[in-house]
């Protein structure tokens, strides 16, 4: 008689569990396998044993308590609370009868841990629940907030929904891994809209869904076979929370998608404010939303959150391993290991390769990878940044030079990640003396984005994260920043007053607060515009880069003028998130093992042309820059 693969590991755990262990049941939740039992503490008391028995059957393991085996909530809480010292800083002690689960929400998640994990044991078996441990954002959050009151209000349906995705990852495969294809669906030869589908004979994983900045209506092919029937998706996975690679992803809820959405817990929050923002400044803009803010919300409650390094099963043929990209708060690197060592696919998604303020070089280092899916936006020959340091000082002296002739200073800035490295430079260049104490005003996003950021240090470059997390030196709360949350009257009460510097969304340029500051400032000659990151084609940004000073512009009364811009325009380029083309060679070049075939997408044409052709010339290595909607078959 058949097995199911369920059945088999039962009995695989059970034949290495001592007798004195009790299973009650075994169940699949996502990629990992949960064990309930009526004895939780005798498999805390041996702290070895979860660890075999995931080696065994090569799994994820969490353990809870079979209903009625742990003690009452009233009885465990204070006993929880002697266990954990006092300057852990607990802020939510909660607990959910229906998984045998306590959510302790911390102040210093690590003294609730403790020494490898010690004091989460100790809880579990002295009370019989199964901690889950959160950390208490230094700076409020409401993005970090809302989405963890939403999750846990779902906590049953989402229960429900991983039990059903554990099903479809761990069922029979009905074909033999013999090929592997990747079908392009946006970002090639462009920058935008990135959309990848990658399948096997069994399954199909789409990779990012984003729109193109200064393009609307240009989105991914969803409707090419490939694709279809988008509700019968395996996996979705995301590298990384910009819009030009998350905006239209809640578009396949709309679709009757119902599955899983892959990416880190970072991205998962910052992808919720970008894609609800998007929506809030297409509504203003008088365009129709591609989707009601519901879908966001499905999409959230669909996420399946996996930490840098954790190798997990998302299909029967396909285990996906995440990756630092060094581009923005919990960007990845997608490492996909294909059928028992067929074929290796990375997805670079956007990379930055050199440390930063705030974040380590993306990782290049992988047991094996046979094709590489790489990005281009700084492709060209000549795409040569400056380095960081020189960046930095054309960066103060601007400001220097518009605070001395008693002018203003507006960064059009990403909210996530170009704001952050911005902030740590210039706050210490005024703690140090390097350039005047001025106000830094956030307008849009950025302050929430920074709260985020704060809510998950673990992402950020070592030294930054010892700060935050140890020193009580958290650069972000310093007494200059400050947020504009007064509209338009506080705006022009800043406008008219004296110097400072301001970053605005949006960082292209493309609508947002940014646009105020334009009508505000830019007929000043003493103010300063200063770029710091990437100007796509066909964005007013790109526009005003290039020269153009006399731009449309939409009143208040909805009616378009011209606006005739005179303040001085500059770019400092070594602050972009994306690795310049010395950055992109040296990420293939110390790439371990070096990959036998390259598609170069996510740059315009010259630049996936040029980085392409360089990269066959210097390595010897077959390599393509793909028009949208090829097909490629790796074997």
């Amino acid at each position: 008689m058949s097995t199911t693969p369920l059945e088999r590991v039962r009995a695989d755990i059970e034949a290495e569990t001592p007798d004195d262990i009790d299973i009650s049941r075994v169940t699949f939740e996502g990629p990992e396998l949960i064990i309930y039992s009526s004895t939780p503490e005798k498999f805390a008391a041996r702290s070895g044993l979860i660890g075999e028995l995931a080696g065994t059957v090569r799994k994820r393991i969490t353990v809870r308590p079979a209903e009625g085996a742990q003690a009452s909530p009233a009885e465990a809480k204070p006993k929880i609370v002697e266990m954990i010292p006092e300057d852990a800083g607990i802020t939510n002690l909660q607990f959910y009868p229906e998984t045998g689960e306590v959510l302790i929400e911390a102040e210093k998640p690590g003294l609730v841990i403790g020494r490898h994990a010690s004091t989460l044991r100790d809880i579990q078996q002295e009370v019989g629940w199964t901690p889950e441990v959160l950390r208490t954002p230094p700076m409020e959050s409401s993005t970090v907030d809302n989405v963890r009151k939403f999750l846990l209000e779902n906590r049953d349906e989402r229960r429900e929904f991983l039990e059903r995705t554990g099903e479809q990852i761990h069922r029979e495969p009905m074909h033999e891994t013999d090929y592997v294809r990747i079908t392009t669906l946006g970002c090639c030869r462009e920058v935008g809209r990135a959309s990848f589908i990658l399948n096997t004979p069994e399954s199909r994983i789409l990779v990012d869904c984003g729109d193109k900045p200064g393009a609307e209506g240009e989105v991914p092919y969803l409707q090419l076979e490939e694709a279809n029937p988008i509700a019968n998706l395996d996996a979705v996975v995301l590298t990384h929370a910009h819009l030009d690679h998350s905006a239209l992803l809640p578009l396949l809820f709309k679709y009757g998608y119902d599955g899983p959405v892959y990416t880190t817990q970072a991205t998962r929050d910052l992808m919720g404010l970008l894609q609800l923002d998007y929506l809030d400044v297409a509504s203003k803009e008088g365009r129709t939303p591609p989707y009601e803010s519901e879908m966001v919300r499905e999409e959230l409650k669909h996420t399946i959150p996996l930490d840098y390094g954790d190798v997990t099963d998302i299909a029967p043929d396909v285990k996906l391993t995440f990756h630092n990209a060094g581009h923005i708060l919990g960007s990845a690197v997608c490492h996909f290991h294909v059928g028992d060592g067929f074929h290796n696919v990375v997805f670079s998604g956007d990379i930055h390769y050199e440390d930063t303020r705030l974040f380590n070089g993306a990782v290049n280092d992988f047991p094996r990878a046979e094709t590489l899916v790489m990005e281009s936006t700084y492709g060209k020959r000549n795409d040569h940044q400056t380095d960081q340091e020189e960046s930095e000082e054309k960066l103060l002296d601007l400001i220097q030079e518009t605070h001395d002739e008693g002018g203003q200073v507006v960064i059009p800035a990403f909210a996530v990640g170009r704001s952050q490295e911005l902030m740590l430079v210039l706050e210490e260049a005024m703690r140090e003396g390097e350039i005047p104490t001025m106000p830094i005003y956030l307008d849009g996003m950025i302050r929430e984005a920074t709260a985020i950021h704060t809510a998950y240090p673990e992402f950020l470059r070592d030294g930054l994260r010892d700060r935050i997390l140890h020193e009580d030196e958290n650069p972000f709360l310093a007494d200059q920043f400050q947020q504009v949350d007064g509209g338009r009257e506080m705006r022009e009460d800043i406008a008219g007053d004296d110097p400072c510097v301001i970053l605005s969304t949006s960082g292209m340029v493309t609508g947002g607060p940014i646009m105020g500051w334009l009508e505000l400032l830019g007929g000043d000659p003493e103010n300063t515009m200063i770029f710091v990151g990437y100007q796509a084609q066909g964005t007013l940004g790109r526009s005003i880069q290039s020269g153009r000073r006399e731009i449309p512009f939409s009143d208040r009364g909805s009616r378009t003028k011209q606006l005739t811009l005179r303040f001085d325009v500059e770019s400092v380029s070594g602050f972009s998130g994306h690795a310049d083309r010395g950055g992109l060679m040296g990420f293939v070049e110390t790439m371990h093992p070096r990959p036998e075939k390259i598609l170069c997408v996510h740059g315009d044409e010259d630049a996936t042309d040029q980085f392409s052709s360089a990269l066959y010339q210097e390595f010897n290595v077959r390599t393509h820059a793909p028009k949208n909607t090829e097909t490629f078959r790796l074997d």
